[in-house]
């Protein structure tokens, strides 16, 4: 007896994928993992039965707390009221010049320029001013500032009334000739795969399709180990994964890489078992490959979602197209349209006779063409938009990829992607950039290592782990694993056999994370690319001092203990007021040693009334570092005056203990 899919249900019910299976988890069919799961009959009769008897009183319920949500938006919309009734406040940022902060404050140009004069500094008209000079002067002229970023974050700007949803933005990937460009050319009914050279993807493409009335956005990254940089950037601008591998050749080395790439990026995984028209086609043997990585199949008690395809003999496809968008519905993808557009570059070149270009991938908000954009250390404005097809565009809506004409320079692939105001606006934003890029680069780029763990606080230690056979690798895992602790933990971001490679830098720099390699080297371009990125390879060839390095950095991360030391007790005869200095306890050491620079509790009456520290210690008019018990002293305290007689002064130092891992 055929089984009905939950979606099909809910298209039924008139409700969303999600909805109905948190609902149905309520209920108790835990069995239910993800949309595409199914139901008998029997289960379906049930269900509708239970959800149409409680349709009337979730309605009036919802009724009820919308009228409460609005009464408190209403009630804090007031509060906010009341609250901005204070000193005016204005916003600047970075690029503010001479003359706008003078529109801002109300002031002529002439009187702002003066008033720097009087105060040292020379400027111009048009001169940009500091952040510190620019607060100072507007505190000065009765202003309260507000300091914005360069370009107000896209976040910000979002309203929730005006999301709507928006296509998914889908990365295929899998080993080489493992069938991904001919999925694509099956999707996109067109022949990609012939046009390009060695019938493999020589750059990143986006395609956007429509199925059913519902669009969606495909990013073609290449699947060989040339472009590992591109497939990383890939899989931190999508919304699915799917994984596509051949029922034939099973899972390979760079199928491992893609798994790992879109967990790092936590992008979910669809998984399209190609070629299974092929007579040597083993999907059993793949799905039991995959489920080793922990991508187990719905039929198996899992939640990844397994399709049986053939790109080739256009099998599976529609059913996988319909997978993509009940997985889209359930994580509910939405953008604003009415928003400044944002996005990611996803490709760039230099034309000879176009210039520079670049394919953005727009996220939020609309662009269009005149839309002045900043990216990465690059802007420009759009003087041409061009779609996957090479038809010009006048507007592109989220989730949409456009080819644009108009960069000043070409950008670099992942680099966020903003429109500003005006030309002017982006020539400043993107002139105070290139300045903090060559600033970042004089000074070095400031990677994690082993030795800055304790020092940066960092709780979580990512592991890039390479080794020289399968056996080494197990070995490391297995004494690194051992290492616990409920303060920190340890994350193996990826793992494998063989050289460190240039794949592996690129994701160890995209996770923060230290590569270890045990009786392996990093292969000429690994070891550049380190340099350049400031990513920290770690080689050994004992294992005991692998486990003992990666313990150690461990314990760096803990939160050392404090322990408290009383060091002795004074008790305040007289209070001396002194001009310039203020309130000096005239004491008598009764236990232990008052020392000077460490802190003291000051008491009264049994009760802590400061805590300061002891800033001045004399034994007469003679300045000392300690007083010992039955010796009189004068202690000063640093912000700290309301001394009194008969006070208890109880000086202590804290030390701090590093912890130690068992």
């Amino acid at each position: 007896m055929a089984k009905i899919r939950v979606y099909q249900l809910a298209k039924e019910l008139g409700v969303a994928s999600k909805d109905l299976l948190i609902r149905l988890h309520e209920l108790g069919y835990t069995h239910l993992k993800t949309a595409s799961s199914g139901l008998t009959e029997e289960e379906v009769e049930k269900i509708k039965a239970i959800f149409f008897g409680e349709e009337e009183e979730k309605e009036e319920e919802v009724k009820v707390e919308e009228e409460k949500v609005e009464e408190k938006e209403v009630k804090e919309e007031r509060k906010e009221e009341k609250e901005e009734i204070k000193r005016p406040v204005i916003e600047i940022d970075e690029t503010v010049t001479v003359r706008e902060l003078a529109e801002k404050l109300n002031v002529k140009a002439s009187e702002l320029i003066k008033y720097l004069l009087s105060q040292g500094i020379v400027a111009t008209l048009n001169q940009r001013l500091d952040i510190d000079t620019a607060t100072l002067v507007a505190h000065e002229m009765g202003y309260e500032v507000k300091l914005k970023q360069i370009f107000e974050e896209i976040e910000e700007k979002i309203k929730p009334e005006n999301l709507v949803p928006r296509p998914p933005i889908v990365t295929v990937m899998g080993h080489v000739d493992h069938g991904k460009t001919t999925l694509l050319d099956t999707i996109r009914e067109t022949n990609v795969a012939e046009k390009e050279a060695g019938a493999m993807t020589q750059h990143i493409g986006a395609y956007q399709i429509e199925f059913r009335g519902h669009k969606i956005t495909f990013i073609d990254t290449p699947g060989h180990e040339l472009f590992t940089a591109m497939r990383a950037r890939g899989a931190q601008v999508t919304d699915i994964v799917v994984l596509v591998v051949a029922a034939d050749d099973g899972v390979m080395p760079q199928t491992v890489e893609a798994i790992n790439h879109a967990r790092a990026a936590n992008v979910p995984i669809i998984v399209a078992i190609n070629k299974i028209d092929l007579p040597q086609a083993n999907v059993s043997r793949v799905k039991q490959q995959l489920s080793e990585y922990n991508l187990i199949p719905e039929e198996w008690g899992g939640d990844t979602i397994f399709v049986e395809i053939s790109a080739k003999k256009n099998i599976g496809i529609d059913e996988l197209l319909e997978l993509i968008i009940l997985k889209a519905e359930t994580m509910e993808l939405k953008a604003d349209p009415n928003i400044p557009a944002s996005g990611v570059v996803i490709e760039s070149k230099l034309d000879p006779r176009k210039g520079a270009l670049g394919t953005v991938l727009v996220k939020q908000g609309r662009l269009k063409i005149g839309d002045a954009f900043v990216s990465g250390i690059t802007g420009g404005k759009v003087r041409n938009m061009f779609d996957e097809w090479g038809k010009r565009v006048e507007v592109a809506n989220p989730s949409q990829p456009v080819e644009i004409l108009g960069f000043i320079s070409p950008p670099q692939l992942g680099d966020t992607f903003y429109v500003v105001e005006d030309e002017r606006k982006m020539r400043k934003i993107v002139e105070i950039r290139r300045e903090e890029f060559e600033r970042k680069k004089r000074e070095g780029i400031k990677r994690i290592s082993l030795e800055s763990i304790y020092k940066e606080g960092v709780k979580i230690l990512p592991l890039v782990i390479k080794a020289d056979v399968l056996g080494s690798l197990e070995a490391i895992k297995d004494g690194i694993e051992r290492i616990e602790h409920p303060e920190i933990s340890l994350k193996i971001i990826h793992q494998g056999v063989g050289p460190i490679t240039e794949s592996d830098v690129i994701l160890a720099s995209a996770s923060n994370a230290i590569i270890i390699g045990y009786n392996v080297r990093p292969d000429e371009k690994a070891s550049k690319l380190s340099k350049e990125e400031g990513v920290e390879i770690r080689l050994y060839n004992i294992i005991f001092h692998l486990v003992e390095d990666v313990k150690k950095a461990l314990e760096g991360l803990l939160t050392p203990i404090k322990r408290e030391e009383v060091l002795g007790k004074a008790i305040v005869k007289k209070v001396f007021r002194i001009s310039k200095i203020g309130n000096v306890a005239g004491c008598e050491v009764k236990e232990g040693k008052v020392v000077k620079g460490v802190n003291a509790r000051i008491i009264r009456d049994g009760i802590v009334v400061g805590d300061a520290k002891i800033s001045s210690l004399k034994r007469f008019k003679s300045d000392v570092e300690e007083v010992e018990t039955g010796f009189e002293c004068g202690i000063g305290f640093e912000n700290f005056k309301d001394v009194k007689e008969g006070d208890l002064i109880e000086a202590y130092k804290v030390t701090e203990e590093k912890k130690r891992l068992e």
